[in-house]
């Protein structure tokens, strides 16, 4: 009587057993590197031929050895993303066109969230790297000079998104945060409005916070106004900070006539304070807000606020992180355009 196979034996069977780059190529009828592309780099090939691959590799059962492909290459085809908050939706769009992007170049998408809290990305960054990633997205330019060290010797490519800053040497995708601001400042003075008041992100640490600090002071000082006027509430970014801030800034004086809100989600719990309150907006006080997500359409009044070109910036920090990762010299930074978009949360000062 035959033994049964031992164990290892089993599993040397199931391993020759496999099906191979090699039979997928000849039941799909193309070749070995048109397969390879397929899997590594889909949008080369027609979508006839995907298609047909994609066949053979389901009917077959074939899965690459990504693991031995990874170790030859000194590549994993895994990027990381640490975004500072998933617990709304301001980096969702931007962060979807950023994965549709990877996705379309075989490259898979690894997301982390930092709570906006320095120490915190550190250690994201440190073992995304330890993972293997191949390149990082990063969001603003804040971060301590060890942890650009950490990136720079080990050769990581990486790319900040959400700024735009000419001062920085670092590559970067996004806008001027401070112009934006500026923009949306002086279209809330435009209105008539002298009495200021700003609900913000925590500033330390936050770059993208303090520019857009900045660029309402720079309208007002522009208008004649005292910057050190304007009334600052820092806090999280949540509709309920968002309403809590307002509570704070209604017992200034003077009571601010409008109220810019760093982001979208802070304006909308605004506007549930300022109903809570009694107040009219924009009648008796105006609020605006910022990036332009959904939340600021479907609010009542729907928000006026800075449109941020979400997707663009993310298609666009794929493209620039797969360049970089291929060995393409990259020298120059990405400027996108942010606009105000002017809806019904803004109105004329009170008299």
């Amino acid at each position: 009587m035959m033994n049964a196979p031992s164990q290892r034996n089993r599993g040397q069977d199931k391993a020759a057993e496999s099906p191979t780059l090699e039979d997928v190529a000849e039941r799909s009828g193309v070749s070995t590197a048109t397969v390879s592309r397929c899997l590594n780099n889909p949008s080369v090939v027609s979508e006839k031929t995907r298609a047909r691959v994609m066949e053979a590799v389901k009917a077959l059962g074939y899965a690459p050895n990504f693991g031995a492909r990874a170790l030859a290459a000194k590549r994993t085809n895994t990027f990381g993303a640490i975004i500072p908050t998933m617990e709304n939706a301001i980096f969702a769009r931007g962060l979807q066109a950023f994965q549709e992007e990877l996705e379309r170049n075989g490259i898979t998408l690894l997301v982390a969230s930092s709570s906006y809290r320095p120490e915190l990305e550190d250690k994201q960054i440190q073992s995304l790297v330890a993972r293997g990633a191949d390149a990082l997205l990063l969001i603003g330019h804040d971060r301590t000079p060890d942890t650009y060290d950490f990136l720079e010797k080990r050769q990581i490519p990486y790319v900040i998104a959400w700024v735009h800053d000419d001062n920085e040497a670092r590559i970067s995708i996004g806008f001027d945060n401070r112009k934006a601001m500026k923009l949306l400042a002086e279209r809330v003075l435009d209105h008539g409005h002298q009495s200021l008041g700003l609900i913000s992100a925590q500033l330390e640490g936050n770059d993208r916070a303090r520019h857009r600090l900045e660029g309402i002071r720079d309208a007002m000082k522009e208008r004649g106004l005292d910057p050190s006027k304007l009334q600052i509430t820092e806090t999280q970014y949540t509709i309920s900070c968002g309403a809590e801030a307002l509570a704070t800034l209604l017992h200034s004086d003077p009571k601010p006539t409008a109220v810019l809100c760093g982001n979208d989600v802070l304006a909308a719990g605004a506007l549930l304070e300022a109903r809570k309150q009694g107040l009219r907006v924009p009648q008796d006080i105006s609020i605006t807000g910022f990036d332009d997500i959904e939340i600021a359409e479907i609010v009542s009044p729907a928000l006026t606020t800075v449109h941020v070109p979400h997707s663009n910036m993310g298609a666009g920090a794929a493209k620039l992180l797969l360049a970089m990762r291929n060995g393409e010299d990259v020298e120059q930074s990405v400027e996108l355009e942010a606009t105000v978009v002017e809806r019904d949360s803004l109105g004329n000062a009170p008299t």
